[in-house]
């Protein structure tokens, strides 16, 4: 991974000790809040409805054992003794106190972390694969990418104050597990015949209240022109864009007014500015950055295979889990173990300062040190012996981790909802909860088979409910918690926006709502092997609509 030089250190000093000036400025009550926001914002401090929140910035979900001990110490020290891990592969503190926010930047410092362009109107944490690096499918690891991009964009003059925030992510393997439909930006590196490395470019994806996939505008791009040809589309967007209303000022809105092909006209006359400039990208500096991502040296373990069937023989919990959580590895000794952080009937997302420290251990011990936070809530360990899998799930049960359920109807991915945001209408956290804790049986989830559910508690769709298989829209109607629900929406190459139903559902109904579409599901599938997705796209919303409201569904 990435490892700071000494511009890095001095500018994250800097940053630190101007904010911490800011800070008490604040406190003195020299400053005002409405002055002190955009200051705050600018490193990643929010406030929420209860307390201030502190959102840090995990690089293409990257993280060492040495950082992720430093967030537990964090979480232990100076929150209520737990994190929260994001949907942009970061992790938020819900309940520090402003005063002890620049410690708290300085701790992460200490391990070459910050908050930086975590909100406000900026480029945001650049995305990626979490399994980049270590997937059998993968054509090129794209976090080299990815920081290339994250360096030119940290406090990019130019880009520091666009019409709205912007969102870039990379996947580098033809199965989209980064979601780059759902971008500002959205790239998928790819190989020609003849072996050239590059990439297909994305524009114009979102969510919020008017949910748009991204058009392509090129098939290809040559590597060496990524930070030029991203810097016309920023140009183009940072001119264009509107101004005048924060809701329609997302480049997909532009995209959308004034076509893709039209979009991308203005691009490539950005680009024949800029493509043979300063910003065309050397062959040896990227070389220089991949060095930083080389993947560690994997000893042959040619023993695994054997453990791994004497281990399914021995243990069902360790048979469920292996087949939910793991993932095959480029090295066939090893594999990529994922760590649900959604034990059934807990808070999706969270881990304890304790889980963190024991992540960290075994990271350390078993998969080279390395970390992975995935944009799906979880966490991953990229590098691990098949032959250690069994002592991993042994250590992940000891900590309350081990649940076998990832891609399953219980892997929920929530925002904080009411419980915390003051931009929300509804909870998301007891909802998801509570359909955990009903579709709780691994009998009943085996069965359903991969279902993706998402839950929202506004319209912005921090829980990205638009893309999930079944999405859930919490709004409010006469001062009550209503949920909508979606169907249809996905978030991988074959990307879909979930379409809505029908009339929404109060808290007490939701749950039962849900299981109704399930169990409808599971009534007309052509079989075992027909995917809750694929039952939707051929027989659409009707059968749901049917079981979920009957007589008022057929009179529509």
């Amino acid at each position: 991974m990435y490892r700071y030089d000494e511009f890095d250190r001095a500018f994250v000093a800097a940053r630190i000790a101007e904010y911490r000036d800011q800070v008490e400025r604040r406190l003195a009550g020299e400053i005002t809040e409405d002055q002190f926001k955009p200051l705050r914002l600018m490193n990643g401090v929010y406030l929420q409805l209860h307390a201030y929140m502190l959102r840090v910035a995990v690089p293409y979900g990257t993280l060492s054992a040495r950082q992720m001990r430093m967030l537990a110490h964090i979480a232990r020290k100076y929150d209520r003794g737990y994190g929260h891990f994001t949907t942009r592969q970061n992790i938020q503190y819900n309940w520090p106190s402003l005063a002890d926010t620049p410690a708290i930047l300085e701790d992460l410092a200490k391990v070459e972390m910050h908050a930086i362009q975590t909100s406000g109107n900026c480029i945001r944490n650049v995305t990626t694969d979490h399994f980049a690096g270590a997937a059998a499918d993968e054509v090129a690891d794209p976090r080299p990418h990815a920081e290339i991009l994250r360096q030119w964009s940290s406090v990019h003059p130019e880009f520091s104050y666009l019409p709205r925030k912007f969102k870039i992510a990379v996947t580098g393997a033809q199965k989209d597990r980064a979601a780059i439909q759902t971008h500002d930006i959205g790239l998928q590196l790819k190989r020609t015949d003849i072996g050239e490395l590059g990439f297909a470019v994305w524009v114009g994806g979102g969510q919020g209240r008017t949910p748009i996939l991204a058009r392509k505008i090129r098939d290809f791009l040559p590597e060496a022109d990524l930070l030029s040809y991203v810097t016309a589309i920023l140009r183009v967007y940072n001119l264009n864009g509107r101004r005048d209303n924060k809701y329609k000022a997302r480049i997909k809105i532009l995209v959308s007014e004034i076509g893709a092909e039209k979009f991308a006209a203005a691009v490539e006359r950005e680009w024949e500015t800029l493509k043979d400039g300063e910003l065309r990208l050397p062959a040896e500096d990227i070389a220089a950055i991949s060095a930083y991502f080389a993947p560690p040296q994997l000893p042959a373990r040619a023993e695994g295979v054997v453990n791994e069937i004497a281990a399914k023989k021995q243990n069902a919990g360790f048979t469920a889990w292996h087949r939910q959580n793991i993932t095959a590895h480029r090295h066939p000794d090893y594999a990529v173990v994922t760590i649900s952080l959604k034990g059934i009937g807990e808070i999706p997302g969270d881990a304890s300062a304790d889980q963190m420290d024991a992540v960290a251990d075994l990271a350390e011990e078993y998969g080279f040190s390395e970390i992975r936070v995935s944009h799906e809530q979880n966490l991953v360990l990229p590098h691990v012996a098949r032959a250690d899998l069994k002592a991993v799930h042994d250590r992940l049960v000891e900590i309350h981790l081990a649940t076998a359920n990832a891609g399953l109807v219980t892997d929920i991915i929530a925002c904080p909802g009411l419980d915390y945001c003051a931009l929300a209408n509804a909870r998301s956290i007891p909802v998801a909860q509570e359909i955990a804790t009903r579709f709780a049986s691994p009998a009943r989830q085996a069965e359903i088979g991969e279902l993706k559910l998402k839950i929202s508690g506004c319209i912005n769709a921090c829980g990205h409910h638009h893309v999930g298989h079944i999405g859930i829209l919490g709004v409010e109607k006469k001062g009550a918690e209503l949920y909508q629900i979606t169907l249809g929406g996905s978030a991988d190459e074959n990307a879909s926006i979930g379409e809505i139903v029908g009339r929404g559902f109060s808290p007490e109904q939701i749950t039962d709502a849900i299981e109704t579409v399930v169990e409808t599901y599971l009534a007309q599938r052509s079989g075992h092997e027909e995917s809750f997705i694929a039952f939707y796209r051929r027989a659409g919303a009707a059968p749901f609509r049917e079981a979920l409201y009957g007589a008022d569904a057929r009179a529509a």
